[in-house]
């Protein structure tokens, strides 16, 4: 019937049909995108933003009102989830309770929101600062007694990296050679080692008399290491300026520190560096291979049935599934070449592996081949578009075939050379399963660029925010925070692609511009 009806109408009016349908979809999908785009948005920033700390009573049955607690609000408006400190809850809990379970709900404009150094977070009342002379000062002078700390900080970080880790290399050398323990020269450094110890446990004990007293809304209290705080936030009184001011430190915490408390809080800076590097690796891999096997074919090959079934093959490949590169790259790129590599030039740290284990390297070679039918095909699509005249302009002035595509055929191709390219990008950035197979982990404790020889360290594994997201999903469930620190970290991996996309449209426009000016 509908089939029909479609025949019946003139061509006017199909030509107006199918418009209008496809501006329908069309408008659907752009609805549904800026939809994911906003709660992502919304979300993320919600990590950022302070929260105001109420004082909270109730009649629950757990027994632990009055708290202060930031309140998240269920999305039926029945429940609340309140995270809260406490004497017995510190460092927060959670606790999910009705709407009109709650006695009294009052802004509390005399607590803080207390950061510490370790990613952890109090809410409470703080009342003054105890120094070491048993002095207490008042909150004003918070900045100048944390100077003091952090200077005792600095000291005792002095002494381990100047004279303490000289000492740790040259006793691990000893233990190598075996050398006995009443040896002079053992003795010696071993003296040294207990000197400069004695003078760390006083630093310690000195730093360790600043301190912070807070009480809690039962009366209770306790005393923080002023030296463990990174910032006191009396959220509750702070201005919309103001707010915004701490919203700007928290991002700047964010993508400048290290994940902290099981990737629930900080930063996610090694995330974004391992990304950032993988996908910079990955692009120099696959960029060259790509565009000599795209070459190879559109310009070599000779047309038979051959060519055709590589042809097919290659973009059959962009629809394998990633996870099936995941495990290819784990078999053949780690476990047989890399234990191979060992074998051949790090048999002296065997059996412990150097690169035949999961890392930085083979997660990019793994990333290349998965995108590789991309470039080869946007490639390929490029180098047809070059016209034949310029071809033959090029063969009549007596160039090679090898100058004609070097200096002819791929200057012109070069946009469809960086649509493939950006394809790759937008592909290989936000990629998990086969990473988290051949590299990418959790938590890596050190980046895999750094001060030492030979600075750019392949066999390292390393962090990449599409891992960490997939991390936070199952850590988060229950705590509103930590689920904000996950939409922030898709946001920001959304910001990196867009950025790195950005940057190869660049390059295309500039060269289409270069090389299309006619």
């Amino acid at each position: 019937m509908a089939n029909s009806t479609f025949k019946g109408l003139n061509a006017v009016q199909r030509q107006s049909l199918v418009i209008s349908l496809t501006a329908f979809f069309t408008s659907l999908l752009l609805i549904a995108l800026v939809s994911v785009l906003v709660l992502i948005g919304y979300r993320g920033v919600a990590y950022f933003w302070p929260e105001p700390i109420y004082l909270i009573t109730s009649k629950h049955e757990s027994g632990e009102f009055p708290v202060l607690a930031n309140i998240y609000r269920d999305l039926s408006e029945q429940e609340v989830t309140l995270k809260y400190s406490n004497a017995k809850h510190p460092y927060g809990s959670q606790i999910r309770i009705e709407q009109g379970g709650l006695d009294s709900v009052e802004l509390a404009l005399d607590s803080a929101e207390i950061k510490l150094k370790d990613g952890r977070r109090i809410l409470a009342l703080p009342e003054y600062i105890i120094t070491p002379t048993h002095a207490q000062k008042s909150l004003t002078e918070f900045s100048a007694v944390a100077s003091e700390a952090a200077l005792i900080t600095a000291q005792i970080e002095s002494i381990n990296s100047t004279h303490l880790a000289p000492v740790h290399e040259a006793l691990s050398q000893f233990d190598k050679r075996d050398v006995v323990k009443d040896a002079p020269a053992r003795e010696k450094l071993v003296n040294t080692f207990n000197i400069y110890q004695k003078r760390i446990f006083a630093l310690e004990k000195q730093r360790a008399e600043y301190q912070l007293r807070i009480v809690f809304p039962n009366g209770e209290g306790m005393l923080v290491p002023v030296a463990s705080i990174q910032d006191i936030d009396f959220v509750s009184r702070l201005t919309v300026y103001e707010k915004w001011k701490v919203l700007l430190s928290e991002v700047a915490i964010f993508l400048t520190e290290s994940p902290k408390q099981a990737n629930t809080s900080g930063g996610v800076f090694p995330a974004l560096f391992g990304t950032v590097l993988m996908v910079f690796l990955m692009t120099i891999i696959v960029t060259p291979f790509g565009v000599l096997a795209a070459i190879y074919l559109n310009e070599y090959a000779p047309h038979t049935s051959l060519t055709t079934v590589i042809r097919v093959c290659v973009s059959n490949m962009a629809g394998v599934p990633s996870i099936v590169y995941g495990v290819f790259g784990l078999g053949f790129f780690v476990y047989t070449l890399g234990g191979s590599i060992d074998e051949l030039f790090f048999s002296d740290t065997l059996p412990a592996p150097t690169m035949g284990s999961p890392g930085v390297f083979w997660a990019s070679l793994t990333m290349a081949i998965l995108t590789l039918p991309v470039v080869i095909v946007a490639t390929e699509e490029g180098l047809r578009r070059v016209p034949e005249g310029l071809k033959a302009g090029s063969y009549a002035l007596g160039a090679t075939k090898f100058e004609t595509i070097v200096r002819t055929i791929l200057p012109i191709a070069s946009p469809g050379i960086m649509t493939g390219v950006i394809l790759a990008i937008a592909r290989a950035a936000g990629e998990v399963a086969p990473l988290m197979l051949v590299g990418a982990v959790k938590f890596a404790p050190t980046l895999p660029i750094d001060s030492e020889f030979p600075f750019l360290h392949l066999d390292r594994q390393f962090m990449h925010l599409g891992v960490l997201i997939y991390d936070g999903a199952f850590h988060s469930q229950t705590d509103g925070k930590s689920a904000s620190m996950m939409f922030a970290a898709c946001l920001l991996l959304l910001v990196v692609v867009f950025v790195l996309n950005i940057l190869a449209v660049i390059l295309r426009a500039r060269l289409r511009r270069r090389y299309h000016k006619g």
